[in-house]
């Protein structure tokens, strides 16, 4: 059953949006045993709404969201859309059985309309624009994202022939025939929707996606690529989040608009929310601190993303991620660090300098 949003008038009705955020996020656990991976932030946003605003922003309104167990907390994150100027349909997925099946189960949505299919936790640094318009004015039956990388394993992999067209497609390889992985970012015609029926499940018991589109490169239909140079990262795992914080920091802006008392020294691009008190610390950027945060004697190091309503005191911390209402006290360095949601990190007791004993006979013990 469908869910739709209201629709947001004056958008192009000839494409739509269909993004995934079903997953169950394993690799970013234990974070992801109470959050969905899509709303991990990324300098104090979600990773999820980077995707939309790229979306919106490549004139496509008409977004339909595959959701599976998180789906409340997805819906109340995005709403009906319109905060994005987007107009949402929420499609749930029973469970997470590939790419292809997330296609299958947004057929009624889809319709027969072009569409850009988007990971919820991909990060595509300058967003997908051009590439919605090279789709619109060439219309293959698919193209696909691709940028190089040092081990193709992990991905799906493309090989492509002295044109530059894709002749065949691999999901985890082992020995990779290309260094060009598939980025999170596929548009197609309504070809696919044929493409997904006839394939089978892989070994792994799900639908890919890179199938389908081999099935397309089979039947001989036009199935395109673009290689990009940017940045491009799938924010699965904890070293990939902090990686693309600090891309997205690296744009960051000064911004003090909370209060910074005298003793305190902001160095450089620092964002600090309104609602936020620094007291005798320094902040070097590029930072971001959230409403209603207290940092109070301690060292805020740049690269370094906290949330709202957090209290940091005599303690210092870099390169890291600390999401909302947690307290990090008297803890002299933390670095490349995720901290959850309501987290306290102190200091652990120190051990007693004396030993207390109670031995028995001909007991032997070496006390370091």
């Amino acid at each position: 059953m469908l869910c739709r949003g209201g629709r947001n008038p004056g958008g192009d009705d000839d494409m739509k949006a269909l993004v995934l955020a079903g997953g169950s996020g394993t690799r970013l656990r234990p974070i992801t045993h109470t959050s969905a991976k899509q709303l991990v932030p990324v300098a104090n946003k979600p990773v999820l709404f980077y995707g939309l605003e790229a979306i919106a922003r490549a004139g496509v309104t008409d977004v339909g969201i595959v959701v599976g167990e998180t789906a409340a907390e997805i819906e109340a994150a995005v709403g009906d859309g319109s905060a994005f100027g987007l107009s949402v349909t929420y499609i749930p997925q029973p469970a997470p059985l590939g790419l292809a099946h997330a296609v299958l189960v947004a057929r009624d949505f889809l319709g027969d309309d072009d569409f850009v299919m988007y990971l919820g936790d991909n990060f595509v640094v300058g967003g997908i624009t051009g590439l919605v318009e090279q789709f619109r004015a060439d219309r293959p039956a698919a193209q696909i994202l691709l940028t190089k990388v040092s081990d193709p394993r992990a991905f799906g992999v493309a090989e492509l022939d002295a044109g530059g067209r894709v002749i065949a497609l691999e999901e985890k390889p082992e020995y990779p025939k290309s260094d060009l992985a598939l980025v999170g970012v596929y548009l197609f015609t309504a070809a696919v929707h044929e493409a997904v029926r006839n394939i089978r499940p892989s070994a792994r018991g799900e639908l890919e996606i890179t199938h389908a589109i081999q099935w397309l490169i089979d039947h001989r239909h036009d199935v395109r690529s673009t290689t990009i140079s940017g940045y491009w990262k799938d924010t699965g795992s904890v070293t990939d989040m902090l990686e693309v914080n600090r891309s997205v920091l690296e744009s960051a802006e000064r911004a003090v608009e909370g209060t910074v008392d005298a003793a305190s020294e902001i160095i450089g691009r620092v964002r600090i929310d309104p609602g936020a008190t620094v007291t005798g610390s320094r902040i070097v950027g590029p930072a971001v601190v959230g409403a209603g945060t207290v940092i109070r004697n301690s060292y805020v190091g740049p690269f370094t993303s906290i949330a709202g309503d957090v209290h940091v005191e005599d303690s210092e911390i870099e390169y890291s991620i600390v999401l909302g209402g947690s307290r990090v006290i008297g803890v002299r360095r933390v670095e490349a660090s995720l901290i959850g949601r309501n987290v306290e990190v102190t200091p652990a007791p120190r051990n007693p300098a004396a030993h207390r004993l109670v031995l028995g006979d001909h007991s032997k013990v070496q006390i370091a």
